[in-house]
């Protein structure tokens, strides 16, 4: 969906809007923006360091157009994801950006669920989890523990999926920094 030039500029952005947000604690403004990024999608930004996650929080929902997308979801994983303490400003640097950008959630049975192609959201009353696709891919999950690490990110049993749970799935564009570029390279263009 996007060229590399694109996905070099979103994680461009995100870097841009990091750095702001933790040097001036403001929310980085844009005077021009890319046609393409203007449209509402939803997306994720992963943050890692020394190949561990560092923080992610995006918007699986289309509810900012897309650098919005990416400016919110990159200054959230950095400073408010409450599994860690925020980044500094110095930890930046050895901190590397993926981003996930999704297409519209649609609801999905559990038998059709293809690891590694489906990111998944599960809901059952006010009980809510999602895992990116690259997740079990990363752990080496079968489809089965896909489910039941689904259901228990989402506070519910490792079952719940099979008691009358809401299953949605969604695929992702995913890029990072350490496959297009060395971190100290990555700029806005």
């Amino acid at each position: 969906m996007f060229s590399p030039e694109q996905q070099r500029s979103l994680l461009g952005l995100a870097r841009q809007a990091i750095t702001t947000a933790l040097t001036t604690r403001q929310l980085l403004k844009l005077t021009e923006v890319e046609e393409a990024f203007q449209m509402p999608l939803g997306a994720f930004v992963t943050l890692t360091q020394g190949g561990n996650l560092r923080g992610c929080i995006g918007y699986p929902e289309p509810v900012y157009p897309l650098y919005e997308t990416i400016i919110r979801g990159g200054i959230s994983a950095a400073t408010q994801d409450p599994r860690f303490m925020p980044v500094t400003l110095p930890e930046l640097e050895t901190v590397s950006i993926e981003i996930s950008v999704l297409s519209p959630l649609a609801p999905i049975l559990p038998e059709a669920v293809e690891v590694g192609k489906h990111g998944l959201v599960i809901e059952k009353g006010n009980a809510r989890g999602l895992l990116l696709p690259q997740v079990p891919v990363e752990w080496g999950w079968d489809r089965l523990e896909y489910l039941g690490h689904l259901c228990r990110k989402a506070g519910l049993p490792a079952d719940a999926w099979r008691q009358g749970a809401t299953l949605s799935s969604f695929t992702a564009e995913v890029f990072s920094e350490h496959e297009l570029l060395p971190v100290s390279e990555t700029a806005v263009e």
